[in-house]
């Protein structure tokens, strides 16, 4: 599934094209309808991500979504790229975001070009799968496309909804309990990174479940997926086994604070590149493909790239677990 830095690029879409606009929501599908006309004719007042949660503001009622694992929103229309996500990656993706086994974002570390190939502003009309056809005719707004839970539309946009594991319709108390329920989330606008930082190494310090699990659990943590818990792990030299209780508070803050370079880095290119210093033509392969971009993950049997140890494969959880015995030990 999606993992965290594709919610905040799905996050700032919105907040680049939909926030400040009266919409129109709908269910096409026919599964959201009470939801939808709770929303529908309100203005868009806000857009944030908190880990893999996203969260629109209607002028009172919040609509919540979570992808899941195949959940994915579509956009057409007069769609801006948010100036903040790096232009380098403007000549790859799609404008699909999150579907397992289509090119969108975040999918288990593949095809992360997320809505790079949005120009800014230019017209789009793209479905699962699609490459853009200047020739093409653009028809706004174009007819929903197979199971759409949620569309939003405003006079120049449009976002369809498909898949997810959660869409609801949230009144403030209930997004404020959400967000204390969810661990820390270090782009998250709810909290200071400091106060963040506390929250994430008090309750991982009280556990004495093994930091590879806890690194998952969006309770302690929130937005760290099976490729970056791999890579995280594997660049602080920590054996994923080893209880959180075990591991010191300066272990802890370091996690902490690599996790939120490379959400950074994520949210920016749309890439969950973990390899520091790629440059030219490392860099350019590393963007074009995930075996280029990881330490760890989905390299078992491979020597590790710093000891030519081989990359162990194990199950936590249910979850492959990535990790190189020779420099995590």
């Amino acid at each position: 599934m999606p993992e965290g830095h594709s919610v905040h690029r799905i996050a700032r879409q919105f907040d680049a094209n939909f926030v400040g606009r009266r919409a129109a929501v709908s269910s096409p599908q026919g599964r959201f309808e009470v939801g939808a006309a709770e929303l529908d004719g309100r203005e868009m007042t806000s857009s944030q991500a908190i880990g893999k949660h996203l969260l629109l503001g209607f002028d009172g009622p919040t609509l919540h979504v979570h992808l899941g694992i195949y959940g994915a929103w579509d956009f057409a229309g007069a769609i801006t790229v948010d100036p903040t996500i790096l232009a380098s990656q403007a000549a790859v993706g799609t404008a699909r975001m999150g579907q397992t086994g289509m090119r969108g974002a975040g999918t288990d570390g593949e095809n992360e070009e997320s809505i790079a190939s949005i120009g800014a502003p230019r017209l789009a009309r793209l479905r699962a799968g699609e490459r853009e056809s200047l020739g093409e005719p653009v028809v706004f707004p174009p007819d929903p496309v197979g199971q759409v839970r949620v569309r939003i539309l405003t006079d120049s946009a449009v976002a369809d909804l498909r898949g997810p594991t959660v869409c609801e319709v949230l009144e403030p108390a209930q997004v404020r309990a959400l967000a204390q329920r969810l661990g820390p989330d270090p782009e998250a606008p709810t909290e200071s990174r400091a106060k963040a930082e506390a929250r994430f190494v008090a309750r991982a310090s009280r556990s004495n479940q093994p930091i590879g699990q806890l690194l998952m659990d969006q309770g302690v943590v929130a937005g760290i997926g099976n490729v970056y818990r791999a890579e995280l792990l594997f660049r602080a030299r920590i054996d994923p086994h080893r209880p959180g209780s075990q591991l010191t508070t300066d272990e802890l803050r370091g996690l902490w604070r690599d996790w939120v370079k490379l959400l950074r880095i994520g949210v920016e290119t749309g890439q969950m590149l973990t390899i520091d210093g790629l440059r030219g033509a490392r860099r350019a392969a590393a963007l074009a493909n995930r075996a280029d971009r990881h330490w760890v993950y989905k390299r078992e049997g491979l020597p590790c790239r710093r000891c030519g140890t081989a990359i162990a494969l194990d199950t936590m959880q249910g979850r492959k677990l990535y990790w190189c015995p020779g420099c995590q030990l």
